[in-house]
């Protein structure tokens, strides 16, 4: 169902209101017309449900970049303590023990839940905070096996 004012984009009714005029004199008149400015709410009554800012541009590069050091921090833990495994292995000759096992898979997944962990816990941090939990991550999480034996091993 359709309304009056639905119809009215459709027809050349009403073109000759003074207040569509884009003339010098309409745009002076109607620049003098202005409303008051409202006066500015303190912080401590604004609604409790406005949108904090969102995240700026260089700082979703930055999280885009972070987190491609992270992956790369996964794929050199999956390699090195696959090879760190093999090597324990073929040393010993036995099969790596359970300890190892839960070492080798949790050290394979602490970047990816570094990365999500910063980012969510850090929500309501500022920004530089976020930054500097996951650039330690960053230096703590180094694929320490993949930097000691490589990617072809010793």
């Amino acid at each position: 169902m359709t309304t009056p004012d639905d119809d009215d984009a459709f027809r050349w009714d009403g073109d000759d209101d003074p207040t569509l005029s884009v003339t010098p004199d309409a745009v002076a008149e109607s620049s003098a017309v202005t409303a008051p400015d409202p006066e500015p709410v303190p912080a401590s009554e604004e609604p409790a449900d406005a949108e904090p800012a969102g995240v700026g541009n260089v700082a979703l590069v930055a999280y885009g970049v972070l987190g491609g050091v992270y992956a790369l921090w996964t794929a050199g833990w999956v390699i090195g303590a696959l090879r760190l495994r093999d090597y324990i292995e073929g040393q010993s000759g036995t099969v790596a023990d359970f300890m190892f096992q839960g070492s080798m898979w949790l050290g394979i997944f602490a970047p990816a839940i570094w990365f999500i962990v910063s980012l969510v816990g850090g929500r309501g941090k500022a920004a530089w905070q976020r930054f500097v939990w996951l650039g330690l991550g960053v230096l703590v999480l180094v694929p320490w096996p993949f930097v000691m034996v490589g990617v072809v091993g010793q």
